[in-house]
């Protein structure tokens, strides 16, 4: 599987690098969800951007990657879906419970603001 990883301090881009997540793409991609949730990260952007075709292997990746982070009590963000991709996650229904943005930007703006909402809602309790 051909990915690049970019850890920041409140969030990972994940790219993808592979023109279809399936069957064969799909378990080292549930793996790196794993790998990157021991290290600490709560907070992932999905970066599909080179992905042109998705089958149910991929979607039970990001369902993966996604109930990871929401035990973690962070965020998988998708983005840059192409058409074929993003036909699929509307017609399964996916798109009602999977955060999914146009850009990579804006898929870390929102676990930006995210988080920053979690500090100050923090901030406020200990008040």
């Amino acid at each position: 599987m051909k990915f690049t990883v970019d850890k920041q301090e409140k969030y990972t881009l994940l790219k993808l690098d592979e023109d279809k997540l399936d069957a064969t793409i799909a378990p080292g991609l549930k793996s790196e969800f794993v790998n990157l949730s021991t290290q600490g990260v709560t907070n992932i952007v999905l970066d599909l951007s080179a992905t042109k075709y998705c089958d149910s292997s991929g979607l039970s990746a990001i369902l993966t990657g996604n109930r990871i982070c929401t035990e973690n009590e962070g965020k998988l963000v998708l983005s840059s879906l192409q058409p074929m991709v993003q036909k699929l996650i509307e017609l399964s229904q996916l798109h009602k419970i999977l955060d999914i943005l146009p850009t990579s930007n804006e898929a870390i703006e929102f676990i930006t603001m995210t988080e920053i909402k979690k500090e100050l809602g923090a901030e406020e309790g200990e008040a």
